[in-house]
């Protein structure tokens, strides 16, 4: 299952654009496979054209990306963070990483030792540097589990509304098949009342042949009496069944025309 599959990307995306905006922190949805599902939001050239420009420094940041949990200093000496995405039920769809501030004002030094580490040019790196925001780690690690909570939060209840969709299609078909079988059990009371109406006439017709037969059509006048019960009794239960079927239609055609509406 992918985010993409329920949620409004467009509203995610949103969500995103406005928490770096106002945050002033970088951040980035990956999914499952690890492959992004979001525009990059708010990130620097330190980062991005610099670190992970170098063999070395991309090596050590995807090493970052992979094992970073929380909030937590990178390799190259930023905050970073990296808080899952998931269901209700645990299920983990992605991830939301970021970050990319200092959590206090650097020092040059230790910098440039890191560029020449990863063969970057020093200056080039420290002027970057100066473009990064500071934020002190209270504030990073609040920023970063805002983030989290809001899009966990947003996320689940995609999926709740995906799930609501889904049971709301299945009681449709449900109700339409259930209609569907009304209507076949409508059919068969007409036979029953058939039936019923052929039993009266073979009961009468036996009633008659008992009475021209006299003495010896006493026991067959019984029979067709009991005929004549069964017949009148099958035209009470088709009539009962008949108006509980139309009971039931007509709910059913309530529940139809309130979901239509």
């Amino acid at each position: 299952m992918k985010l993409e599959d329920f949620c409004d990307m467009e509203k995610f995306e949103e969500i995103m654009s406005n928490w770096a905006l106002s945050t002033g922190l970088a951040t980035v949805a990956v999914g499952a496979d690890g492959q992004y599902i979001s525009d990059c939001y708010n990130f620097t050239d330190f980062c991005i054209k610099l670190t992970r420009g170098s063999a070395e420094g991309c090596k050590r940041c995807e090493k970052n990306d992979r094992e970073g949990v929380g909030v937590y200093s990178c390799h190259a000496g930023l905050m970073d963070f990296g808080i899952p995405i998931t269901l209700d039920n645990g299920t983990v769809l992605g991830s939301i990483i970021g970050g990319q501030v200092l959590p206090e004002n650097p020092d040059e030094e230790k910098f440039r030792q890191t560029a020449r580490e990863l063969n970057i040019d020093e200056d080039e790196y420290i002027q970057a540097l100066h473009e990064v925001n500071v934020k002190t780690q209270t504030e990073i690690e609040a920023s970063a589990h805002l983030l989290g909570d809001v899009i966990n939060m947003f996320v689940r209840a995609s999926y709740a509304t995906m799930q609501n969709h889904q049971l709301v299609s299945e009681l449709r078909d449900g109700i339409s098949k259930a209609a569907e079988q009304l209507v076949l059990a409508n059919e068969d009371t007409k036979q029953i009342e058939g039936f019923s109406k052929r039993q009266k006439i073979l009961a009468l017709n036996a009633s008659i042949e008992a009475a021209r037969a006299g003495e010896a059509g006493k026991g067959f006048s019984v029979v067709a009496n009991e005929v004549q019960k069964l017949a009148q009794g099958m035209g009470v239960t088709s009539v009962q069944i008949k108006q509980a079927l139309n009971n039931v239609t007509d709910t059913i055609m309530s529940l139809n025309k309130g979901e239509e509406d």
